[in-house]
């Protein structure tokens, strides 16, 4: 699971961070509430959740407990595989 994260953590760093933050973000702090994703993030999350870990998010799936933090993230990607 801690690969996933980091994993995840990279993508977010790299394509909405990109090294403007001076704390870093911690594994269940909200994209939301911290201003890392807005709601177009949040498709491109998606679309890199499911190029790159071969899952398809559904619409009913598209829920703040879902993808709101990199623990969140992790714990549906880990329900998405057991499946």
């Amino acid at each position: 699971m801690d690969d996933v994260k980091a994993g995840i953590r990279r993508y977010i760093e790299d394509n909405f961070i990109m090294g403007a933050r001076q704390v870093a973000l911690g594994d269940a702090d909200s994209f939301l509430e911290h201003h890392v994703l807005d709601s177009t993030g949040f498709l491109e999350l998606i679309a890199y959740l499911e190029q790159a870990h071969g899952i398809k998010v559904e619409d009913d799936e598209m829920l703040p407990e879902n993808l709101d933090s990199l623990d969140n993230v992790a714990q549906f990607l880990a329900r998405k595989r057991a499946a």
